[in-house]
């Protein structure tokens, strides 16, 4: 049995998901020329459409004003133009990581029994492995397709290798491409809190959008649903300031040297605004990255075709205001073995502080099955612990 959890926060915790684009309603004039499908470009034109009639306004309103009423001569003003080259970027500088990421990064649109959607993805090998969320492309998983759009404005067509619900992640292989530019895989135990990290993905729709922040929190437990069996997808987050909107899911959060630490995957929204998709919730600076080491192991097992297993304690669990209260041990599990019973309240992992279900299932799941944890309990309000080798999912059944 795998850690179900509690329901997800509601409407506090969205996936960042693949911006959907609905059909639109066949209007009785005769369709623009170059007409763009999609909320998002529709939305866009509209801003450019608003933005560029200011312009104009602005420009007569000054012409207007600025005349000479006398109708005396004014004279003519002369400039020079300067011929000015743009100065190489600065390492370490937004521009520079952009420069570095950009080529590493891709658009997919999705299309299945639901619509159309698109997302982002991370190159992973010259010949086109790809890493994205799970939510990006379960919209293809039941006969539908996948088209990746590189930065170089080539595009192929693609197929899942491989997806983790638990974990929201899948790669997916683009077909008879070579010579892409796979992304450099940092270190995400090496962030901390208030360095800079630089986003790239499709917002809306937007391919090659480049947005900066900090790091906010690091381990910060974000449950966004769970698979079909209850079992949550729960990780213990990267949080941060830099613009995350529908379309940025799957494209990677990138420290100052351009290494991917990250795999943007959902934000947190206010009560008031609807969520993606339903008229477009967007930023308030709260977006949530995958850390990569906890999901590198996955992401080869799915590469590889193999099934991604997951580290469990054998344990149910529900929210107590002093950590985990357990509501149910697995018979013949790690945890039985430890001697943690039900009622038995977890307080840490490893000297990490457990706050809550969610917090001990992303605590969890940042390690691998076979690894050695020391747990700490309360019980009556004495304190235990033990030193438990965590299990396998992969033996469930």
């Amino acid at each position: 049995m795998n850690d179900p959890q509690l329901p997800p926060y509601g409407d506090r915790y969205h996936q960042a998901p693949t911006q959907t684009f609905p059909a639109q309603p066949q209007q009785p004039a005769a369709p623009p020329r170059h007409r763009r499908t999609g909320l998002a470009v529709a939305v866009v034109a509209t801003s450019l459409l608003v933005g560029g009639g200011a312009g104009i306004g602005g420009a007569a309103w000054w012409d207007a004003t600025q005349g000479d009423s006398t109708g005396t001569s004014q004279s003519p003003v002369s400039t020079a133009t300067v011929s000015q080259t743009q100065a190489p970027a600065a390492d370490g500088s937004v521009e520079s990581v952009a420069q570095k990421v950009l080529p590493s990064v891709v658009k997919i649109d999705v299309t299945g029994q639901r619509g159309s959607a698109s997302g982002s993805g991370i190159v992973l090998t010259a010949d086109g492995t790809i890493l994205t969320n799970n939510h990006v492309v379960e919209g293809a998983e039941a006969g539908g397709s996948l088209t990746v759009s590189f930065d170089d404005g080539s595009s192929a067509e693609a197929e899942i290798l491989g997806t983790d619900p638990l974990t929201d992640t899948a790669v997916i292989q683009a077909t008879d491409v070579s010579g892409l530019t796979p992304a450099t895989i940092g270190k995400s135990a090496n962030l901390g809190v208030g360095e800079g990290v630089v986003a790239i993905g499709s917002p809306f729709g937007l391919d090659a959008t480049v947005t900066s922040g900090i790091v906010s929190a690091l381990d910060r437990p974000v449950n966004v649903g769970s698979d079909d069996e209850g079992n949550s997808t729960t990780y213990p987050a990267i949080q941060t300031d830099a613009a995350i909107n529908p379309g940025n899911s799957g494209g990677p959060l990138v420290d100052m040297t351009g290494a991917v630490v990250g795999i943007n995957s959902s934000i947190r929204t206010a009560a008031s605004q609807t969520p993606f998709g339903q008229g477009g919730a967007g930023s308030i600076g709260l977006g949530f990255a995958i850390p990569i080491d906890e999901v590198m192991p996955i992401v080869d097992q799915m590469a590889a075709g193999e099934t991604p297993t997951h580290a469990r304690l054998g344990i149910r669990v529900a929210d107590d205001e002093a950590g985990a209260r357990i509501v149910e041990v697995t018979p013949g599990s790690t945890a039985a073995e430890a001697g943690i019973e039900p009622d038995d309240v977890i307080t840490s992992v490893d000297g990490r502080r457990i706050t809550g279900a969610d917090s001990l299932v992303a605590t969890i799941r940042s390690y691998r099955p076979g690894d050695q944890v020391e747990v700490t309990w309360t019980r009556a309000g004495e304190e235990q612990e033990a030193t438990v080798t965590l299990d396998s999912d992969a033996t469930d059944g």
